[in-house]
């Protein structure tokens, strides 16, 4: 077992891994052809950097970029780098850091600022630095060139036609579980997204393992 991902973790990510029948055909095609341009881009640069960007930088943007970096440690591929932006900052919505807390992952907030910084850990050993908190996508904490943008939303995809400093631009959008917020649904809309957008990360990245 990966000492860098806990237990709980690894059952989600390997329940997730058998829901491949979940994912339907067309979505199949797309995340195959985001593999095929990851598996270009790893062969000509020798690293991935992503760039995942919905318009508040809140939600599906911010669980993409931690599923990214999970994938790449679970699947063990090296030189991945993941980030995360939005066209405007606001925050790092509290439903969502509940609901990844609650699958498994460990979150430490580290300010009580408006917009709170967090650290993310897959296991006790993960050593990993980096910061989630919500941005604009060209932030300087974020790569300004030659990076992979994944546009997890239809807002953002149309507000941005060309992302400034990426390489290569992949519109993947997700429907956005703020729709359920304050409902008696609320916490399974964030939980089914949380799976959702692992499902087709893990998916995407083990082809790139392939």
């Amino acid at each position: 077992m990966n000492r860098l991902i806990n237990s709980t973790l690894i059952t989600l990510i390997e329940d997730l891994l058998k829901e491949e029948n979940l994912i339907l055909s067309d979505r199949k095609k797309e995340l195959l052809t985001l593999a095929k341009l990851c598996n270009s881009t790893l062969k000509e640069d020798n690293q991935l950097k992503f760039n995942v960007i919905c318009t508040h930088n809140s939600r599906r943007s911010q669980l993409g970029q931690l599923w990214l970096r999970t994938a790449a440690v679970f699947f063990n591929i090296n030189n991945v780098y993941t980030y995360s932006g939005g066209t405007e900052a606001t925050a790092f919505n509290i439903n969502m850091v509940n609901a990844i807390q609650s699958v498994g992952f460990q979150i430490e907030q580290l300010n009580n600022f408006e917009n709170p910084k967090y650290q993310i850990q897959l296991s006790e050993f993960d050593n990993d630095k980096t910061l989630y908190y919500s941005k604009i996508y060209d932030e300087s904490y974020n790569p300004q060139a030659n990076y992979i943008a994944i546009l997890v939303c239809n807002s953002a995809a149309e507000t941005c036609p060309n992302v400034t400093g990426a390489k290569h631009r992949f519109v993947l959008p997700y429907n956005d579980p703020k729709t359920f917020d304050e409902t008696n649904l609320e916490k399974k809309a964030y939980i089914d997204t949380v799976n959702e957008i692992g499902r087709e990360v893990l998916f995407m990245m083990n082809q790139i393992k392939k």
